[in-house]
């Protein structure tokens, strides 16, 4: 009898393993026909496409399509219908039954506060119907039999002035579903430099925030988040492979910012599809996380923006199986390095791993043997 337990798993069993989320985008994981109500309801009137099918396929499309500007008028359209409170409400609830029923049992989700503030909404506002949406969404995810826990991040844009009011706003909600703060946009031009106050007040709060860095910009996008701001966590961080050589004999030779980024353990927030499309990569099995992986970094895998990737944490997982032969193992190691990294106080961690995570992976790993039995007993029926 051979053991499967290091086989490729399949997609059934990656829908059902329980998964964890770090970095996905609110605005950027809204479904097509959620939009299109909500456009109809709110007189919005631009979306490219009023059907639901056709809308998704245009967003993957734009997303897809190499254009900056049309990649960022993607989120123009999610952004302009995320402008109520029923509406941040229903978004936020509907993104945690999403995330529930693909598998996901903890989930930081984040998003920027300053850009729902066009309907008349204070940020306190915008802050508090994301949060009671996400209640609302586990609710509604736990009569359906699924479990979820979601926290929210904060999120300041690089190229605005709010980061400091933004990361006040964190501190002030932390103990009321908001986990930790972020900052995103555009690397280029708008270091994290630019947002100190903001990270020397986080750290003065003994508060907790991640960093966009290390997607577009490279190495010292890396080396400013970690260490002029401090960031506990690098969202993306892909572009750590540029201090990393690898020889035509197979030996890795790791330079210093990588070897510290590895050997400190600073979780790195990786999206494979939204890599791809921002050129990141080129393809999935030639993603750095293949390498990352077997370098043991503390690499975690996540969505991004499922919308725009026409994707979930059970694709991204099947992508990486098929790219990489990961077993169920591998997902389990993965799914324990974000749980390790999440930004909820360390025993509940330890309580998800032990109570959650192991439990549910070691009960897919044992299938096989069931498997295995109904097949020998239906042989030997056949046999006698």
């Amino acid at each position: 009898m051979t053991s499967q337990t290091h086989s490729v798993p399949t997609a059934d069993q990656i829908r059902r393993a329980p998964k964890v989320l770090l970095h996905d985008h609110l605005d950027g994981g809204l479904r097509p026909g959620t939009i299109i109500e909500l456009a109809r309801e709110q007189g919005y009137e631009n979306l490219p496409e009023t059907e639901p099918d056709k809308l998704g396929v245009w967003f993957r499309e734009a997303a897809d399509s190499g254009s900056l500007e049309r990649y960022l008028e993607t989120f123009a359209h999610t952004c302009a219908v995320m402008q109520t409170r029923e509406a941040l409400f229903r978004v936020a609830a509907e993104c945690a039954v999403d995330l529930a029923e693909d598998g996901v049992v903890y989930a930081e989700v984040r998003y920027a506060p300053e850009q729902h503030l066009e309907g008349g909404l204070t940020l306190e506002e915008v802050v508090e119907a994301v949060n009671a949406g996400f209640r609302e969404g586990e609710r509604q995810a736990r009569e359906n039999g699924h479990r979820i826990r979601v926290g929210a991040l904060l999120t300041a844009m690089r190229h605005a002035a709010r980061s400091l009011e933004i990361a006040e706003l964190a501190n002030t909600y932390r103990d009321s579903g908001v986990v930790g703060f972020d900052i995103a946009g555009a690397e280029a031009g708008y270091p994290p430099t630019r947002h100190l106050d903001a990270f020397e007040y986080l750290k003065r709060e003994n508060n907790h925030f991640t960093i966009h860095a290390g997607e577009a910009f490279g190495l010292p996008s890396i080396w400013q988040a970690l260490q002029w701001c401090g960031a506990d966590r690098l969202g993306h961080g892909v572009r750590i492979i540029d201090d990393i050589e690898v020889a035509d004999d197979g030996s890795v030779k790791l330079g210093r910012l990588a070897a510290y980024v590895r050997d400190k353990r600073i979780p790195l927030e990786m999206c494979p599809s939204s890599n791809l499309q921002t050129g990141a990569a080129a393809s999935i099995g030639e993603h750095p996380i293949g390498l990352l992986r077997t370098l043991h970094f503390r690499a975690t895998v996540n969505t991004d923006n499922r919308l725009m990737s026409g994707t979930s944490m059970s694709r991204e997982f099947e992508l990486l199986t098929e790219a990489f032969d990961y077993t169920l193992d591998d997902m389990q190691w993965f799914t324990v390095n974000a749980m390790k990294s999440a930004f909820i106080p360390f025993d509940e961690r330890l309580a998800m791993i032990n109570e959650v995570i192991k439990p549910g992976y070691a009960e897919l790993r044992s299938e096989w043997l069931f498997q295995q039995t109904a097949t020998t007993s239906g042989s030997s029926r056949t046999e006698g």
